[in-house]
């Protein structure tokens, strides 16, 4: 990512769409009941909320809102952003404010204007905490945000004091201190326009959205599927080669592949277990794997019993069962090739990467030294038979097989009593029980990249302003010297000095270990052999809207 741009965004930058938690894989559903048609089915798994940007932070919901809505900035497969509902964006000299002028033309679904109120608005009402969204903290830069924290004092219409509206067609946003990524953040589905009907019952527009983007809602049917139709209005930067796009929700991911095989799906972002040593070879699908952006990696809650964050006996512990993880093992045996063991925090894709920094080999499988930092901690406070360290995730999405490994891997190098799987049945259920802070122990997290910057990577997951339910950091990690690193970061006035600050900050992380990081997922997944365009796209997702049916 360019970091430090001149004044003028025609935003030729890296990307953002949507920075969200990694989801599972949805219900079984049988028959085709697009046969004949130019319309796509794809794999999803049921959001955890209502089809609202703001809300949304995780895959479930967000490749559907990625269809339904369209930013000022849109990003191609391979991440280069150009502007779509954006005809400028400027920055000062500092980049403390940004002046914003919209394309004339723009309308929703529903035929009213796509306006500067329109995201001026939507943009505060997923800032301000007494609307309790998800995505809160991706406005934190703004002037004003502060102010928009106090439930207490809010009745949730209080807008945002950096945001200016100049005229139908331009607004100003004043920032509170430095954000040279802003230009490109824009393009995160959080900052979304919304039309005037949403704030007339949010919970009704949720179950059916109306949106500006290349596709238009057309029904959701709770744990079976979500249609979307071509949306004929459409005037930016993703027109559809199709005429929709068909989510089925799947609860197993060998349906899902069964369904590719027979035709009776069209494409899906992932490979079962069972499958992961033959996709490639297997004649009945089209197969897809290259290196991918996204990280897998688990979290462990800071105020977790033995592992507080900032404690001696934590921060031992953590790195302990850290170490005693075999990744290699895993990468090879479980996931067949499917993954590259994690050395930071980000990707090999992301610009900054470095598989050296200090702290690298809290990364490193090492039985002798995870038992010495385990004993070290047991002499602060021992660990008993009544403990245990259990790990969540969702079992709809294929993840047991990591898991098992996991634990079997910890118990094999600390005691065969330390570890255990705590499965959720559905990835809904997972979701809504680390968002309540109701997991008692560690919970699978992962990250599929808003844009190509380590900034996304790590503000959005481990800074303190995304802690407490404000956004994705779902561990409630908090570290003066982590966020002071990443704001120099974001004030930098070129990329390597901006990338070398953001490795410091990493330091820092893996030292800490508020989450720990396994592997780097391929994009890999498999279409049906009567599907054409099939790609994916740097944020290992597919491009929904370059697929047709072949013939079509």
């Amino acid at each position: 990512m360019s970091i430090r741009k001149s004044k003028v965004f025609a935003v030729a930058a890296a990307a953002c769409v949507l920075g969200m938690m990694l989801g599972g894989c949805g219900s079984s559903t049988s028959g085709n009941a697009t046969e004949g048609s130019n319309v796509i089915t794809a794999f999803d798994s049921e959001p955890q909320n209502g089809l609202i940007p703001g809300n949304t932070n995780e895959t479930g919901g967000g490749r559907p809102i990625d269809l339904l809505f369209a930013g000022l900035v849109s990003f191609d497969k391979d991440g280069k952003a150009q502007n779509e509902v954006a005809e400028s964006i400027t920055a000062n000299d500092d980049a403390t404010q940004y002046d914003i002028k919209l394309k004339d033309g723009w309308k929703f679904t529903d035929g009213t204007d796509v306006t500067a109120e329109s995201f001026t608005k939507a943009w505060s009402y997923t800032a301000n905490a007494k609307n309790a969204q998800l995505c809160s903290s991706f406005f934190s830069t703004i002037k004003g945000y502060d102010a928009l924290q106090d439930t207490d004092n809010l009745k949730g219409d209080e807008q945002l004091e950096g945001l200016k509206i100049v005229n139908d067609h331009e607004f100003t946003v004043d920032l509170n201190k430095s954000d040279s990524v802003f230009a490109i953040k824009v393009g995160y589905s959080a900052f979304a326009p919304l039309p005037e009907s949403f704030y007339d019952d949010t919970d009704a527009f949720g179950e059916a959205p109306v949106g500006n983007g290349p596709y238009k809602f057309q029904s959701w049917d709770h744990d079976n599927e979500i249609v979307l139709v071509k949306n004929p209005d459409y005037k930016g930067n993703r027109t559809p080669k199709n005429d929709g796009v068909t989510f089925k929700v799947y609860t197993k991911d060998d349906a899902a592949y069964a369904d590719i095989q027979s035709g009776a799906l069209d494409v899906m972002e992932s490979v079962p277990a069972s499958a992961t040593k033959t996709f490639e070879t297997d004649e009945t699908v089209q197969a897809y794997n290259k290196a991918g952006s996204v990280i897998q990696q688990f979290t462990i809650p800071s105020s977790l019993k033995h592992f507080e964050a900032g404690t001696e006996e934590g921060t031992l512990r953590r790195q302990a069962i850290s170490m005693a993880i075999n990744r290699e093992n895993i990468c090879d045996k479980v996931l067949n090739g499917t993954g590259t063991p994690a050395v930071d925090f980000t990707s090999p894709l992301t610009p900054g990467y470095s598989d050296s920094l200090k702290g690298v080999g809290n990364l490193k499988y090492n039985e002798k030294k995870a038992k010495e930092l385990w004993e070290k901690a047991n002499a602060i406070s021992p660990w008993t038979s009544d403990d245990k360290l259990t790990f969540a995730y969702n079992a709809d999405g294929g993840h047991e097989t990591t898991y098992t490994a996991v634990v079997n891997s910890i118990n094999n190098t600390l005691g065969s009593e330390v570890a255990a799987t705590n499965p959720y049945p559905t990835f809904n259920d997972y979701r809504t029980a680390v968002s309540d802070r109701k997991v008692q122990g560690a919970f699978r997290s992962g990250w599929q990249p808003d844009y190509p910057s380590a900034e996304n990577y790590l503000v959005a997951n481990y800074a303190s302003a995304a802690a407490d339910g404000n956004g994705s950091n779902d561990g409630d990690y908090k570290n003066s010297e982590f966020d002071d690193l990443c704001s120099k970061a974001a004030a930098a006035q070129t990329t390597d000095e901006a990338n070398k600050l953001y490795q410091q900050a990493q330091e820092v992380l893996l030292n800490d270990l508020p989450a720990v990081p396994l592997y780097y997922a391929n994009a890999y997944g498999v279409a049906a052999t009567g599907v054409s365009g099939f790609e994916m796209n740097w944020q290992n997702l597919p491009v929904y809207e370059n697929m047709t049916k072949s013939g079509k």
